[in-house]
């Protein structure tokens, strides 16, 4: 895709003016890192605050009678025990069911539901969800309206009471709440994909470069892109898009059954479900520790002790926070490995020694501290 295909968020000339280096993703032209580097801005994160550029992600408000009824009926995880004022992260499935996408599912009101979806999957994700609700039930694309912005890090909390809000007032883990900052209306949520405490702020778009400008003038707050993102949900195990999630896996290969709750809620229906429960996981996702500091990039091959291929790496980086690098990868369900199992990965003509881990990785963030 060319540079002039891609599409722009709001801050372009932002991120351009603080050295940020642009590159595309999901069809968009974003900041992989800014002039600092992206171990500084994985660091600012871990340590102090980072803001994250996220306005690239989809939106979806869905309303009207029995709307918890209907999406229930659509995603894997349940809705239909969701509360007002919860965030719960969720997954759209093909009939085989396998993961179309994952995403986070507001309730704002007893029947009025805002989704977060991932911006590659932005327009099969609507066109999936439209095709299964009922007339009437209103389905707005609100993407195009809507700023996001990801304040992350131990200091968030005290970066929002600086500006006006109460400590006592912020939104619980995988909550929301509204509020005003810098005289903008916002949804803020106690949500991110760093490990570290922190804040999904949504607004109106044309505030954005406003919003933005106004929480860097925090000393404790830095810019951060895509690298430092990566590093960072890497570390914690958080799955990818498009890596550890894609429609050759279903959420059982990734060790998420726990959620779905097959067998506590027997009763309900979901698109997907059926195939879940006719096959077993054919897939395992596992995490592993290299012994040195190179990485193994996706589709690298993940080997037994003697070399034999038993799978493959979907995701891998260095971990500035470990001081080594760190890989994730599925391999055969029925592969005998325990944690501290000898694996090896490929790395072109070189093999990384490694061993199968507990994730999360890095068990030190403040993603779930009490305020």
């Amino acid at each position: 895709m060319s540079d002039i295909e891609l599409k722009n968020t709001p801050l372009l000339e932002c991120h351009q003016r603080a050295g940020a280096k642009m590159v595309p993703f999901a069809g968009w032209n974003m900041p992989v890192q800014y002039r600092d580097g992206i171990l500084a801005e994985h660091r600012q994160t871990r340590e102090q605050a980072g803001l994250f550029d996220i306005c690239h992600m989809g939106e979806f408000r869905i309303t009207g009678p029995e709307a918890a009824t209907a999406l229930d009926a659509i995603f894997a995880r349940p809705v239909f025990d969701q509360r007002v004022g919860v965030c719960r992260y969720n997954f759209l499935l093909n009939e085989a069911g396998k993961v179309l996408d994952d995403l986070i599912v507001y309730r704002l009101a007893e029947d009025d539901f805002y989704i977060v979806v991932n911006a590659g999957t932005r327009t099969t994700d609507a066109e999936m969800i439209q095709s299964q609700l009922s007339a009437d039930l209103v389905f707005e694309d609100v993407s195009d309206l809507t700023a996001k912005l990801d304040l992350q890090g131990p200091l968030a909390a005290e970066v929002l009471k600086k500006t006006g809000l109460k400590i006592a007032t912020l939104p619980a883990y995988f909550t929301w709440t509204e509020a005003v900052i810098n005289d903008i209306p916002v949804l803020l949520s106690r949500t991110g994909y760093t490990g570290e405490l922190g804040f999904e702020l949504y607004f109106d778009l044309d505030r954005a470069a406003e919003m933005w400008n106004y929480l860097l003038t925090f000393d404790e707050v830095r810019p951060a892109g895509l690298g430092a993102r990566d590093t960072l949900r890497l570390e914690m195990g958080y799955a990818l898009y498009g890596h550890e999630l894609t429609t050759d896996y279903t959420p059982l290969d990734a060790g998420y059954g726990a959620m779905l709750k097959l067998k506590e809620l027997p009763e309900r229906r979901f698109t997907g479900r059926a195939a879940l429960e006719a096959v077993p996981p054919a897939y395992r996702l596992v995490a592993i520790t290299l012994t040195g500091r190179r990485a193994a990039r996706a589709g690298a091959k993940i080997m037994d002790s003697a070399g034999k291929k038993i799978g493959v790496v979907t995701s891998g980086v260095f971990a500035p926070s470990l001081g080594t690098a760190v890989a994730m990868g599925y391999v055969a369900a029925g592969e005998a490995l325990e944690v501290g199992a000898k694996v090896q990965l490929s790395a072109g003509n070189v093999v990384l020694e490694g061993r199968i881990s507990e994730l999360p990785f890095y068990r030190t963030g403040t993603v779930r501290k009490k305020l």
